[in-house]
């Protein structure tokens, strides 16, 4: 029963990729639809991201003892000024990673 069902979502996965990449293929997207799913990226990445930073110990943290928190703060202000991934990146873990093993630890 299970290898029934990882060969259905493969075959999914397949055709829905196969549908909108094959260039042989009559089917074109609408400007609505393009624009619907510009979206869904930021929303798996909030759903990747926001149990981490807000739920790190299983319950909800929302505290300013929160190295996930301030973390996720400084990657923020960072890419929002700088429009750099990488800088964003080390700076916010660097950010972290003080806060979490130096200032916050107990």
């Amino acid at each position: 029963m299970i290898l029934i069902q990882i060969v259905m979502m493969a075959v999914v996965v397949f055709l829905s990729r196969y549908l909108f990449l094959e260039p042989k293929l009559p089917l074109r997207l609408g400007p609505q639809l393009h624009r619907f799913l510009s979206y869904s990226g930021p929303a798996i990445l909030t759903v990747i991201w926001a149990p981490i930073v807000f739920m790190p110990e299983q319950s909800l943290w929302l505290d300013w003892q929160n190295p996930y928190l301030w973390g996720a703060l400084t990657a923020g202000v960072i890419s929002w000024k700088t429009k750099n991934v990488l800088l964003t990146t080390v700076l916010s873990m660097m950010v972290f990673l003080v806060l979490h093993l130096m200032v916050f630890s107990s």
